[in-house]
């Protein structure tokens, strides 16, 4: 260090309080005894995001010496609060002490010593979790993205989603969220691809035909992604295993085209207070919404009945744009990613639809029925009708 430095540092340690290792943990210590009320003091590491990554004093902020003047304000708004700086020994923190007077914290103190000396006074500290390597470049677009960020990147990692079938809905979504990077998905169909899916089921191919849906998926989707768990059933969900099924999961998204399986779901979501990301399709015209338990309305809400089977024909029977699918099932993967994230404004009271012949979305609100029977203020979820008696199953999407 030369002279120059020296002076700097010199001029530093009269303008900024010095406190060692043991004299932070002991204030800190007496904060967390005092609660709530006591939350004066604020701990900033200004080391850099690898330094971070080998470990740091739990309850950190982490604010990097070179995005200090840039980040604090955001990071600490209250002037008044005590701001411990720490970096690796104790110089770049003094030199952010002054920085910060300067910016109007007249208590900003620096860790003398730095972290080196308070790992090695065996105090405690904490490890974050990090991506791989390979994961920081596989989702580096994410993580440019303020909403998401590696903290969202690890609860899309750590979501568990269920696909309820494996057909034109289900395939993009369950792709795209493959390939966004969430951790579990499980997929539910009994079906075996046919000729006839490949026009719109994605997820499948010509050398697939005759084989399970599910297990076709499973491929695709591990070919696409390693750090995602697919857990398939080769099922029809019913009401002997549908409360077991959904159980671990985060959000289900409904890809049926059969009302059963609806009326089925829906009540099964209630009773779990699992989100339902809903969406349906016939010929150039596909609809989106998401059921939200008791914060909106429930699939019951809007179908109390279901309607004549001649006035909602199935995809088999009516025929789909082959293209229509992709669109309205990445709309249901964008929902479910903002449901996981906890960011945006979900579908959850509002009906979106979509004429793809018109090239025009609409939207309609929706209203929870106080006197519906599966979520209204009287709601009887063991004594509904599933309507499997008179509603045809026909196939999926």
């Amino acid at each position: 260090m030369g002279e120059a430095s020296r002076e700097i540092m010199r001029q530093a340690r009269k303008q900024v309080e010095e406190w060692t290792p043991a004299h932070v943990h002991e204030a800190l210590a007496e904060q967390h005894e005092a609660g709530s009320d006591g939350q004066d003091i604020v701990l900033v590491d200004v080391r850099e995001k690898i330094e971070w990554n080998e470990g740091h004093i739990p309850g950190a902020i982490h604010v990097p010496r070179g995005y200090l003047e840039l980040q604090i304000e955001e990071a600490v708004p209250d002037k008044s609060k005590t701001v411990v700086l720490y970096c690796a020994g104790g110089v770049r923190s003094l030199m952010a002490g002054s920085t910060l007077k300067q910016m109007g914290y007249p208590n900003a103190i620096s860790m003398s010593g730095g972290f080196g000396q308070w790992k090695s006074g065996g105090l405690p500290f904490v490890q974050p979790r990090t991506l791989t390597e390979a994961q920081n470049k596989r989702y580096s677009r994410h993580l440019l993205v303020p909403e998401v960020g590696e903290q969202g990147q690890f609860k899309l990692l750590d979501s568990k989603v269920l696909l309820i079938g494996a057909g034109g809905l289900g395939s993009p979504a369950a792709y795209y969220l493959a390939a966004a990077g969430v951790g579990t998905l499980g997929i539910i169909d009994a079906d075996v691809v046919d000729e006839s899916n490949l026009q719109r089921q994605i997820l499948h191919n010509t050398k697939r035909i005759g084989q399970y849906k599910a297990d076709s998926a499973r491929e695709t989707i591990e070919a696409l992604n390693p750090d995602v768990k697919v857990v398939t059933y080769i099922d029809i969900l019913d009401e002997t295993n549908v409360a077991r099924i959904i159980a671990d999961y985060d959000v289900i998204l409904d890809g049926t085209d059969n009302f059963p399986t609806r009326y089925l779901l829906n009540d099964a979501a209630l009773r779990a207070n699992i989100p339902v990301v809903h969406g349906s399709v016939f010929r150039f015209e596909g609809q989106l919404t998401v059921f939200k338990p008791y914060d909106g309305p429930c699939y019951r809400c809007l179908y109390p009945e279901p309607p004549p089977a001649a006035l909602a024909p199935s995809c088999a029977e009516a025929g789909v744009l082959g293209v229509l699918p992709g669109i309205i099932g990445l709309l249901q993967a964008t929902e479910t990613i903002k449901l996981l994230l906890g960011i945006g404004d979900p579908l959850v009271g509002r009906l979106m639809t979509y004429d793809a012949l018109a090239g025009e979305f609409s939207e309609l609100r929706l209203f929870r029925d106080p006197n519906c029977p599966a979520c209204g203020e009287h709601a009887h979820l063991d004594n509904l009708p599933t309507y499997s008696d008179v509603c045809a199953m026909p196939v999926r999407a």
